[in-house]
């Protein structure tokens, strides 16, 4: 009886501590038990092909909530950026601008921890370093070491284990340039992606030099083997738009057959949509690239928060021409902390609810 009571404990300590070992091996910022993380793991291992298309805050909070939902995710974003610690390694040493990159590999970390915020380290002082983010100049010597930016893009993302893919748009040197509404400065033209919003005058149309710059072969063929693209959020003229005037994903977005959705923005950008609704934001995109090049739009419906006074934003109110009545989705996925943001869990529900409701059509 003493070696069986024995015998048993030991089988008790053993399944305690191989549950133990369990967890640590799929530690996830998701708490729970180990029921749960598991389910979510193996949901997120089965789940649809995601692509996201975009740039800065907005494609990053998207992907922070679409990652609890499936692993199957691909980030193709812009590399129209030219100011900031981006733009200066970009003029210096002859890269793509590695910011919106940067902001993808940190969002997809499976553990938004230490390393993660190593990434975002801003040097404040310091001789040609102030300013800079400790994860552009990763990626910069990633970049000189494989000799590839895409590869050393991959091997970043390797290091923080990322869940999913983030893909240049295009590989070639692109300028975002504008044309203005009104004169400014003697000119109705401004070349330069950081300069566009600083001009504070209404955009007609924006395009890229060269116009005929090649996708990359990587992020056309995501998005011909996606079951789900979503176009935003993020700024629509210098975000959004970058990516799909490079006419290769434009038109592989149109011969995909999978789910194409919109996320209109939460709050209007200043410099860029003053005064839109979600309407505005939808015949921006297509006067740009053609009508219906998305099925769905998604707009947020919950302005019972405004911004708070003083600020030149103001939530995009939720209005529209009656020939988008049949695509537009109406949906509370604000953020309730940062409500000029979307919610990435909402929005996240949102999609992955859209795509399991209509996936049979698109089948």
């Amino acid at each position: 009886m003493i070696l069986g009571v024995l015998g048993l404990l030991a089988v008790g300590l053993a399944v305690f501590q191989l549950n133990q070992s369990l967890v640590s091996a799929v530690h996830s910022p998701l708490q729970g038990k180990l029921v749960d993380i598991l389910e979510r793991r193996r949901l997120g291992e089965r789940g649809p092909k995601v692509v996201a298309i975009g740039g800065g805050n907005g494609l990053s909070s998207l992907l922070r909530g679409m990652k609890r939902h499936t692993n199957n995710l691909t980030a193709i974003v812009t590399m129209a950026d030219d100011g900031g610690s981006s733009g200066r390694l970009r003029r210096d040493l002859g890269i793509p601008p590695p910011g919106d990159l940067r902001h993808c590999i940190t969002a997809l970390a499976d553990d938004e921890s230490l390393l993660a915020q190593l990434f975002e380290y801003r040097f404040g002082v310091g001789k040609g370093l102030n300013g800079h983010n400790f994860g552009n100049l990763f990626i910069a010597a990633m970049s000189e070491i494989t000799g590839k930016f895409e590869r050393a893009v991959a091997e970043s993302s390797r290091v923080l284990a990322v869940r999913g893919r983030i893909l240049p748009s295009t590989l070639e040197n692109v300028t975002l340039s504008a044309e203005l509404a009104e004169m400014r400065n003697g000119t109705h033209h401004i070349q330069g992606e950081s300069a566009i919003p600083e001009a504070g005058t209404p955009i007609e149309r924006v395009y890229l030099h060269p116009e005929t710059a090649r996708g990359y072969s990587e992020a056309i063929r995501a998005v011909l083997e996606a079951d789900v693209i979503v176009i935003g959020p993020g700024s629509l003229y210098t975000s959004i738009m970058p990516n799909l005037l490079v006419s290769d994903i434009c038109q592989a977005i149109r011969a995909s057959t999978a789910l194409r959705i919109y996320v209109c923005n939460v709050a209007t950008q200043p410099g860029e949509t003053d005064g839109y609704d979600a309407g505005d934001h939808i015949r921006a995109i297509e006067n740009h690239v053609g009508p219906r090049l998305a099925d769905y739009i998604i707009a947020n419906s919950n302005l019972a928060h405004p911004l708070p006074p003083g600020g030149r934003s103001q939530l995009v109110k939720p209005s529209y021409d009656a020939d988008y009545a049949d695509c537009i989705i109406l949906r509370d996925v604000v953020s309730e902390e940062s409500i000029w943001r979307h919610d990435p869990e909402k929005l996240a529900r949102c999609i992955i609810q859209l795509y399991e409701e209509k996936r049979g059509d698109w089948s």
